[in-house]
């Protein structure tokens, strides 16, 4: 499918998430506006208090801006909020700035001819110096606006939406018109911007400030007024819209709940499969939060409440959550994250599914042939040659790289962190030799791999469990049965399958979920 076939089917969810990204970068840079605006006044009255102000603001747009999110989602949760505070802290540094710079850059001679036709301070403030400084003013709005809108597509690693959503997923599922899908707009967006706020700094300077103006008073006013028409049609139709979009997206009156996904293929389809079964067969509006980053996110979700319900994995529980030593025996794994959720956070999960999606090592098959690769000890005695390309949770779990190290002997030459589609694509691609990948994924079918046997047990079971949030099961009992019943159907054939619909198909997660739940009669056509 190429980028064009992609926009004609899915030109809905497209325009759906072009909003909320235009939405988002709205908020976010008129917050910073009417922060970094006063501050730069402020700063260029307090001179002394510049350094730190600025040198504050440098300070953050020093930091990265992944690593800011991830600090912010322990103190903001997920979704708009902490996305829309951290696009403002970016934001911040040029506005202030240049507001600094327009403000003291005007001639002191200027400002004692103001004074001395008796204007008061404030009167000099905002009929000399703001109107003088407006055009290097804005000027730093327009870099922060143009710069916001490609870092709200962070938005969609926590559950805020926005386009990035396209680009995560497509990066996800090696779908490059998706990420096309996603990119292209961003683009367009981000042109758009900044024409429209060089309308805005035309409209908000004065005539005599503008420089290269040659016509006369009255064609500059009937310039004004078309683009005043031009902004406010832009607006109203941003309005409707947004009401639009917000009427089609409300949940009819019925009560809701919110399920989360993690950002890899497989979560994306079982959020789909949960939220469509849930409403088939309960009162229920469902939302659906998929692609919120690894476990740490979707776990500190629940906990907060921000999500009601995430489909997790036993061992991830067991090892990664409550931070046991890995453990080969399911009912054991089970029985005891079971057990110390509910102890220790009052968070409930219900049944095993039937698919247990482990972790495995893969190698492609001429690995595999040339070294006589066929179980992990095999690989033991020729690893120190080999580089690993393996997910950044991976390398950083007992369950992972860590415990996998010492309870087999291995060393790896080297090991590289890459998350999503992308370690599939090193590994074919000859730049490493080997991945962690999930027993479950259809990127082992699409590129063909050899799984490694674990034949020293040290992966414990990953079978999926649904996680619900403090309270949610005493609330809607409804859910455990419809769950239960999902859960039967899903072995790990039918999980590698889906996920091969979506990774070398590429069809929808939502498309494949419903097609599947038709098919197994669990849904009406």
């Amino acid at each position: 499918m190429n980028v064009f076939d992609y926009f004609r089917n899915n030109w809905d969810q497209v325009l759906r998430l072009t909003l909320e990204h235009i939405e988002l970068t709205l908020i976010a840079v008129g917050f910073a506006v009417l922060v970094g605006v006063p501050l730069g006044i402020l700063i260029s009255y307090f001179r002394k208090a510049s350094k730190g102000v600025v040198g504050g603001a440098n300070v953050v747009q020093a930091i990265p801006s992944m690593a800011l999110l991830g600090l912010a989602i322990p103190l903001l949760g997920i979704g708009s909020l902490p996305s829309v505070v951290i696009v403002i802290l970016y934001s911040l540094l040029p506005i202030i700035k240049n507001t600094f710079t327009g403000i003291t850059s005007i001639d002191k001679g200027t400002l004692e001819a103001a004074k001395a036709i008796g204007l008061t301070k404030s009167q000099v403030l905002t009929k000399v110096q703001i109107p003088l400084a407006l055009p290097v003013i804005m000027a730093g709005v327009r870099i922060s606006a143009v710069t916001a809108v490609g870092l709200m597509t962070m938005a969609a690693f926590i559950g805020a939406g926005g386009l990035g959503f396209l680009i995560f997923s497509g990066i996800s599922t090696t779908n490059n018109a998706q990420i096309l899908a996603g990119a292209i707009p961003a683009a367009v967006l981000a042109l758009l911007v900044d024409n429209v706020f060089s309308v805005v700094e035309s409209l908000v300077t004065p005539i005599s400030l503008q420089q290269g103006q040659r016509k006369s008073l009255p064609e500059v006013k009937a310039k004004r007024r078309i683009q005043k028409g031009i902004l406010g049609s832009v607006a109203a139709l941003l309005v409707v819209l947004f009401t639009v979009t917000a009427i089609g997206s409300g949940a009819g009156g019925k009560e809701s709940i919110t399920i989360g996904g993690k950002d890899f293929t497989e979560q994306y389809i079982v959020v789909h499969l949960m939220a469509d079964l849930i409403e088939d067969r309960t009162d229920l509006h469902v939302e659906r939060k998929p692609n919120l980053g690894g476990t740490q996110v979707a776990f500190g979700a629940i906990k907060t409440g921000d999500i009601d319900l995430y489909l997790e994995y036993t061992g991830t529980i067991y090892g990664d959550t409550l931070g046991y030593a890995p453990n080969s025996d399911m009912q054991e794994v089970y029985d005891t994250a079971k057990k110390d959720l509910k102890e220790q956070f009052d968070i409930d999960i219900l049944k095993q599914f039937q698919f247990n999606n482990t972790y495995v090592l893969s190698v492609t098959k001429e690995t595999a042939e040339q070294y006589g690769l066929e179980t992990i000890s095999d690989l033991a005695s020729v690893s120190d040659g080999f580089t690993i390309g393996s997910t950044l949770e991976f390398l950083n779990r007992e369950d992972g790289i860590l415990g996998l190290k010492e309870h087999y002997g291995i060393t790896f030459e080297k090991e590289i962190g890459i998350n999503g589609a992308n370690k599939y694509r090193a590994i074919d691609s000859g730049e490493t030799d080997i991945t962690d990948a999930f027993s479950t994924d259809g990127l082992l079918k699409k590129y063909d791999m050899v799984m490694l046997e674990d034949d020293k047990n040290f992966f414990p079971p990953y079978y999926a469990v649904p996680v619900l949030r403090s309270g949610l099961l005493a609330e809607y009992p409804e859910i455990s049965p419809v769950l239960d019943e999902l859960g039967q159907v899903l072995t790990d054939d039918i999980i590698v399958d889906l996920n091969y619909r979506v990774d070398e198909l590429q069809q929808q997660p939502e498309k494949v979920a419903r097609d599947f739940l038709i098919e197994q009669g669990l849904l009406d056509g």
